[in-house]
């Protein structure tokens, strides 16, 4: 045999079942498709941001959480439906989706610090939901940022599997593209595939496809680590759901090229149950990086609870079509309403005021202050007057950003941005001006305005990320700035099925000797543990949470 196991993917999950394994005292295969310098995968690419119950952090700033809270939230978002059966979608989902929420309110924090990670203060507030108890969205703020953002979470993991490959533990097969998994008497001992040209290309940048020749491997088992199919649009648009109407003729990309599906199709035709494969994540709120590095290179704008949200014919989004409240439920508006569904963008509308203290750009590279690890940055950036500076290169470079000193100009130069002018300035006018009626006093029936006097309670959110009610006319508050949003895809929450123990289930139900799966390519869990909404946060945590668990299953099993 080549190793004890075979991991395919250096990505996050991939590395931490490595980890695991290297402390169990096994030999590894690290197998991934792109070089050495994409060792972290997309979270390297990650703001970082995890999901986490009860912290001294959130106590901090005032914050009441608990398990029973936490899990509350999860079956709300969940709402896993495919319970019924012999072998239902959803069995194993919904066990891991608990067993996620027992970890993140248990040892998630302490042992994340005792594998060199370490947090920020800040605790955010994403996914607010639905606006009911009992539905999707977070009912406390939960989203907690490390030092480094994603790489603060990637480059321990991934020095860990460095420093393993040094003493021998560990041997990294790069440029390696798995194509077929090889089965004896229906167990997984192997895998095989093409060598790919060596390619030097900085990380996210798209890589040859060239064969120079073939590999095979051998072990004890495999672990599937490969991720899903968000820079595949064609897949995406193949497994659309039809609950959310119609896919997008356009979308822009959250993730790089080579996190395209093939290992999902591979499993699939080797009679590995994929289960959920409709149930997909992607974002309303994206932005088209001015300085791209992969195709189609989007940035998700992680909003606070002030910009105004219009359609494509410049009306005003009803709930849940609130800036960070309920991504999906923001989705499926937009298309499924039938006089915008034809159209791929919306828009929001903002201050200078607000822009500077809500507008947060999803990625390491876009918050150098928490990536770089400088606290005098950050509190420069985040608690300084004026935007982050990689807020304000958006303002400047972005495609998608107009800015005006007035409504009227406003309008013109955003109607600029499309093929058709279909934004209307008394309408527009007249729905700000109604708003901006509502700023008048605490006391409002608006539901956003409601929202934003909501999240101003919460300490973290009135320093860093909700500012100062405001009429958005006032020009003291200028200029007005229009903001073009495209879809932006990310995430599959659908995937391989696996069992507690990280084993990967066959059609009929029954695990398959010698295979486990872990992170985004199983589902982040049970092939759904998410169900059809995700609290943010999570994503990681989920790559974290399943890949130790592979690892050590694998440790106890060999």
């Amino acid at each position: 045999m080549d190793a004890d196991v075979i991991v395919v993917g250096g990505g996050l999950a991939g590395l931490v079942a490595a980890n695991e394994l290297v402390i169990a005292g096994k030999r590894v295969a690290i197998v991934d498709q792109e070089n050495e310098a994409n060792l972290g995968g997309q979270a390297f690419w990650s703001f970082g941001g995890l999901f986490m119950v009860n912290t001294p952090q959130q106590r901090r700033l005032g914050v009441r959480d608990s398990f029973d809270l936490a899990w509350q939230d999860w079956q709300g978002s969940a709402g896993w439906d495919r319970l019924d059966g012999e072998h239902p979608p959803d069995e194993w989902a919904a066990r891991w989706g608990r067993a996620y929420v027992e970890f993140a309110a248990g040892d998630k924090r302490p042992w994340l610090e005792s594998q060199g990670v370490r947090f920020t203060p800040m605790v955010g507030w994403a996914e607010r939901g639905d606006g009911t108890a009992a539905g999707h969205g977070n009912s406390v703020p939960r989203f907690h940022v490390p030092w480094g953002t994603g790489t603060g979470i990637s480059e321990p993991f991934a020095d860990k599997a460095r420093e393993a490959s040094k003493a021998g533990r560990v041997r990294f097969y790069h440029r390696h593209r798995v194509d077929a998994l090889i089965f004896e008497r229906g167990a997984v001992v192997g895998i095989r595939g093409a060598v790919l040209a060596p390619d030097s290309s900085p990380r996210g940048v798209s890589s040859n496809r060239d064969e120079v020749a073939e590999f095979e491997l051998t072990a004890e088992a495999v672990v599937l680590a490969t991720g899903g199919i968000g820079a595949n649009h064609a897949q995406v648009r193949r497994n659309w759901p039809a609950r959310l109407g119609s896919p997008p003729q356009e979308m822009i990309t959250g993730v790089p090229a080579h996190v395209d599906g093939r290992m999902l199709d591979i499993a699939e035709a080797a009679g590995v149950r994929l289960v959920n494969k409709d149930r997909m994540w992607h974002y309303t709120e994206g932005i088209r990086n001015w300085d791209p590095i992969w195709p189609k290179h989007g940035i998700r704008i992680l909003p606070g609870p002030s910009s105004m949200w219009f359609d494509a014919r410049g009306r005003r989004l009803p709930t849940p079509g609130l800036p960070g409240y309920d991504t999906l439920g923001t989705l499926k508006l937009l298309r499924t309403t039938p006089d915008i569904a034809q159209y791929d963008h919306s828009w929001f509308i903002v201050t200078q005021t607000m822009i500077a203290k809500e507008f947060a750009l999803s990625g390491s590279e876009q918050n150098p202050d928490i990536t770089n690890r400088d606290r005098r940055l950050m509190i420069k950036s985040r608690l300084g007057k004026g935007a982050p500076p990689p807020v304000e290169a958006f303002k400047k470079h972005g495609a998608d950003f107009v800015v005006a000193d007035n409504l009227a100009d406003l309008i013109a130069g955003m109607n600029k941005l499309t093929d058709e002018p279909l934004l209307d300035y008394c309408r527009v006018q007249a729905q700000i001006q109604q708003r901006d009626a509502e700023i008048t006093n605490r006391y409002s029936k608006d539901i956003q305005v409601n929202g934003i006097h909501n999240s101003r309670r919460f300490l973290g959110d009135r320093l860093t990320r909700t500012a100062k009610p405001h009429k958005i006319l006032d020009q003291k508050h200028g200029p007005l700035i229009g903001v073009k949003l495209h879809i932006i895809t990310r995430k599959t929450l659908g995937g391989i099925q696996i069992d507690l123990d990280g084993r990967a289930l066959d059609a009929h139900g029954q695990p398959i000797t010698g295979l486990y799966a872990a992170g985004e390519a199983a589902g982040f869990g049970g092939g759904g543990a998410h169900g059809y909404n995700a609290l943010e946060g999570t994503f990681l945590g989920g790559c974290i949470f399943t890949g130790r668990t592979v690892g050590r299953s694998l440790a106890r099993a060999l």
